[in-house]
């Protein structure tokens, strides 16, 4: 008797678990573009706002943080880089961080046009 190989046949199946445990599926973020700005929510719940490092560099948005837990000894961090798609008004980004999200608006540049270079389609 063969074991299956197809996740969606394997023995979990029918007992509620999904079939895959390690789905990429819940991203600790959202990211969308709505009126002329870019708005980003981060899940980290039990940072404290002090502990959240951001910084824009160059069309990177940089996102570090650090908690200490002297109690268990342990230590959690995150780090994530986000790249955007078209020039943001670095003056004017503005985060805000309450009950464990991260909220960050970045406000595109007026009359940006994404980054790159067009390449022409043969045919």
């Amino acid at each position: 008797m063969a074991l299956p190989t197809d996740p969606a046949s394997s023995w979990m199946q029918g007992l509620g678990f999904p079939s895959r445990i390690f789905d990429d599926a819940g991203t600790d973020y959202e990211l969308y573009e709505e009126d002329d700005e870019f708005v980003l929510t981060v899940e980290l719940p039990g940072f404290d706002r002090e502990e959240i490092d951001l910084a824009w560099d160059n069309g990177v948005l940089n996102i570090a943080a650090e908690h200490a837990d002297e109690e268990r000894g342990r230590k959690r961090t995150y780090h994530r880089r986000f790249r955007f798609p078209k020039d943001v008004d670095e003056a004017e980004i503005s985060a805000s961080y309450t009950n464990g999200i991260l909220e960050v608006t970045l406000p595109v540049e007026t009359e940006a046009a994404a980054h790159g270079t067009a390449i022409p389609i043969e045919g």
